[in-house]
């Protein structure tokens, strides 16, 4: 079920998913770009969504598995963090894919595109202020899981609507309260489980799930997911913030007009 595309739209998504996964473990954003792609296809609102879900599942998995190797999720704060997010994050997801099933292919774009601007939009700020990542929020404390745990379900919604990736999101919105940057990159890996699995068993159940798309997407982006592992480990990632941030908006613009 490729919607008519041929192999060099199938290797344009190829690409997407190799660098999507790159952004989702190096900053973040990143999983969205396949949303974004799919959404450019024939492909139906709920195809969209489920496949692009049912790709964060195993990207999700892989960051979560990468994380735990280097250490941010085997803290106390990282894996308290990751269990505020996980719980209201499911309870998001199934609200988002329920509320799929009511929308047309123009608002799925419309609201799509809000999403994507306003993940450029944090994007860009948590890169002008970042006097606030001082880990601030203690997500032990029940005030802390409480504010971690309403990112978790204001992430799962869009999540299970769109089939955006959690960390799109979760990283901007966590560190813009407080959590340094790999902390919250590691913990939003384990909130897009919990936000994927979810919804991709709503949209598999409704027969909206293409099996031959998440190949073509999700092996490149696993690929993509060790490689920004290993980048956000390396480098300072400044500039490709910035860069991702208008980017984002500019799609986000598009998808919208």
């Amino acid at each position: 079920m490729f919607f008519g595309l041929g192999p060099p739209a199938l290797v344009a998504l190829a690409v997407v998913g190799f660098l999507a996964g790159v952004g989702i473990t190096a900053i973040g954003p990143g999983g969205v770009f396949v949303t974004v792609a799919l959404a450019l296809t024939a492909a139906p609102p709920a195809v969209v969504a489920g496949t692009g879900g049912a790709t964060n599942i195993a990207a999700g998995l892989l960051g979560t598995v990468a994380y735990i190797h280097s250490g941010e999720l085997r803290t106390d704060r990282g894996l308290h963090t990751a269990a505020a997010l996980a719980g209201p994050g499911v309870v998001g997801a199934l609200v988002g894919a329920r509320v799929n099933a009511t929308i047309s292919a123009a608002v799925f774009s419309v609201v799509l595109g809000v999403v994507v601007v306003l993940a450029g939009g944090l994007t860009y700020y948590r890169e002008w202020d970042d006097t606030r990542a001082d880990g601030s929020i203690d997500p032990s404390s029940r005030l802390g899981a409480l504010v971690v745990g309403a990112v978790g379900f204001a992430v799962g919604v869009p999540g299970g609507l769109l089939g955006v990736g959690g960390p799109v999101l979760a990283v901007p919105l966590l560190v813009a309260l407080g959590v340094p940057l790999l902390p919250a990159v590691a913990a939003a890996q384990v909130g897009s489980v919990f936000v994927a699995v979810p919804a991709t068993a709503a949209y598999l159940q409704a027969g909206a799930v293409s099996l031959p798309l998440v190949a073509v997407v999700g092996g490149p982006e696993l690929l993509g997911i060790l490689v920004g592992w290993w980048v956000a480990r390396r480098v300072d990632p400044g500039a490709l913030k910035r860069v991702l941030a208008v980017v984002l908006v500019g799609l986000g613009v598009y998808l919208i007009a």
